[in-house]
């Protein structure tokens, strides 16, 4: 359903990356390998169509993105290397904020599952500046699991997700495929219980 082919991408006079092609279909997904720098960030950028490419163009459903935007990026969540929630904001209200804002309604009770399903039943109220990092990663988790987005780019997920959060989001990456969704994941780590094949950059 995703299909990059020939990118190629630059920073400055230094190619991070050219000629890469594939192809991610409903039910897989793929880990971006690659040690810092390699451009793993840039390429998850292109493919979410905030960053031009120097070369090739991605599909999604057999035509270019450009030719699609506002229908691609109704069926796309897009998670970037910060947590990318609101200090002032409590858990429910962060999970609440971010599927309004990609017009995704979901009853109260079904928020305060998933927020007590990653593990923040007793810190649901706490603006999340009080949180710890694996805390405030936990919130994107309650989040994912809510949105009905086909396609998942992210960014580094695991980051200062201890154990039991790694395992938490295996589960509801799992879930997400079996439904027929696809995600592009860069990781430094192995994704945990999803099977996924892996694209080395650099």
């Amino acid at each position: 359903m995703i299909e990059a082919k020939r990118l190629a991408c630059s920073r400055g006079a230094a190619a991070l990356f050219r000629d890469v092609s594939f192809t991610v279909s409903a039910g897989e997904a793929l880990a971006l390998r690659g040690p810092n720098g390699s451009g793993k960030t840039t390429m998850l950028r292109c493919i979410a169509g905030l960053t031009r490419a120097d070369a090739g163009e991605v599909l999604w459903k057999g035509s270019s993105i450009g030719t699609q935007r506002a229908a691609y990026h109704a069926e796309l969540v897009y998670g970037g290397h910060l947590a990318g929630i609101k200090d002032d904001f409590n858990a429910e209200e962060n999970v609440r904020m971010a599927l309004q804002l990609r017009a995704v309604s979901r009853g109260d009770a079904e928020i305060q599952a998933a927020i007590d399903a990653a593990g923040l039943a007793r810190r649901r109220s706490v603006p999340a500046r009080r949180l710890s990092a694996g805390q405030r990663r936990r919130i994107g988790l309650a989040r994912l699991a809510l949105d009905p987005a086909l396609l998942w780019l992210l960014d580094e997920p695991l980051t200062a997700l201890d154990d039991e959060g790694q395992k938490l989001f295996g589960t509801i990456l799992e879930r997400h495929l079996a439904r027929g969704g696809l995600a592009l994941v860069a990781t430094h780590q192995a994704l945990p219980g999803a099977g996924a094949r892996e694209w080395r950059l650099g």
